[in-house]
């Protein structure tokens, strides 16, 4: 019973993920899915990325956390438009809770959309919402024990970003293990290291966005 039940959750999420993906294609917009556990630095990292974006997309956030509009807040703070889901207990976002809010935003007007999920290493990578890309943001105060922990969010991420690099000098964390963890688990993914804080290695995020973008046949 309880497998027919996750099929059934899961079929009607894929419904309306794959109806907010037509939207995306249809408008042009790149939509990015960032998850993460709680305290990695999302937030952070995507005020630093509007900062450093905002003078060639025209960007959009959505803000999933069970409670508050503070992220949202912080978001708008620096220039884009934020729209906030609560989950009010829920573990992650699922496709329907997108759908619900994406009248909010004029898509024609939207290069790239962020989706800030639910602080959660487990839940939120098994349920598609449409995007284009899913990634993985991974903090040095974490440790290494993450990625071979929760083998299936690294399975299920292109990409992740070793966030709070600054912080490396000052903790136990090895770089090299992490990469080799992350190749044993999805050998197709890449880790960039960078700090949201300092700027260093910010780049090379851009520069990934910059080719997500045009691999839609889009240019800046």
């Amino acid at each position: 019973m309880q497998i027919t039940l996750n099929e059934e959750v899961l079929k009607d999420n894929n419904t309306a993920a794959a109806h907010n993906r037509s939207h995306f294609q249809s408008n042009g917009t790149l939509v990015i899915n960032m998850m993460s556990s709680p305290g990695a630095g999302k937030t952070t990292l995507l005020e630093a990325t509007i900062r450093g974006l905002s003078d060639r997309y025209r960007i959009g956030v959505i803000e999933g956390d069970l409670a508050t509009e503070r992220d949202a807040d912080r978001i708008r703070a620096v220039g884009a438009q934020a729209v906030q889901i609560n989950t009010h207990g829920g573990c992650h976002l699922d496709a329907r809770m997108v759908a619900k809010v994406l009248p909010e935003f004029n898509l024609d007007e939207l290069d790239l959309l962020f989706i800030e999920n639910v602080g959660n290493l487990v839940c939120p990578s098994g349920y598609d919402l449409g995007q284009h890309h899913k990634i993985a943001v991974l903090s040095v105060p974490e440790g290494n024990d993450k990625i071979p922990k929760y083998p299936t969010m690294f399975m299920r991420t292109e990409l992740v970003l070793l966030n709070k690099i600054d912080l490396l000098p000052y903790l136990d964390f090895n770089v090299e293990e992490a990469v080799n963890d992350l190749q044993a688990i999805h050998p197709q993914s890449a880790l960039l290291q960078l700090s949201a804080r300092t700027n260093e290695g910010m780049e090379q995020w851009f520069q990934w966005i910059d080719s997500a973008y045009q691999a839609m046949g889009k240019h800046y």
